[in-house]
């Protein structure tokens, strides 16, 4: 795993999963590295969470029991200054149909689960 983050500006994560474990285990991860993680474990409660504070990066599942994280990303998108924030779609789907469809609901990423410290870390590092 990386080294925790130090010296560098914290940034603000949306963690948008539905499973309770995985949302938490990815805030923790998060918190480690020095950043401030938001969890949502609906597309409703992910596009609340980003109205009251934009994020620097957003991870989005797509598998959500209220919309799928195709609407969250292009809701995401449209919120005031969602241009900037960085959209990474987590999935258990590696086909090239649902590359595609990430890309053009509007995901910068694209990762298969279970996201990896190693990548987290890599993430985050590209945003500070």
């Amino acid at each position: 795993m990386g080294e925790p983050t130090q010296n560098r500006r914290a940034l603000d994560v949306l963690i948008v999963e539905d499973d309770d474990d995985s949302r938490d285990m990815l805030s923790e991860l998060t918190a480690l590295y020095g950043h401030r993680a938001v969890g949502a474990a609906t597309a409703q409660a992910a596009i609340e969470s980003a109205e009251r504070c934009l994020p620097n990066l957003a991870f989005i599942d797509i598998g959500l029991s209220d919309a799928d994280g195709f609407e969250v990303a292009k809701r995401l998108r449209a919120v005031p200054g969602g241009e900037r924030v960085r959209l990474v779609a987590l999935t258990g789907y590696s086909d090239t149909a649902s590359r595609a469809r990430a890309e053009s609901a509007g995901f910068d990423d694209f990762v298969v689960k279970p996201l990896m410290p190693e990548k987290l870390s890599e993430l985050l590092a590209s945003c500070e």
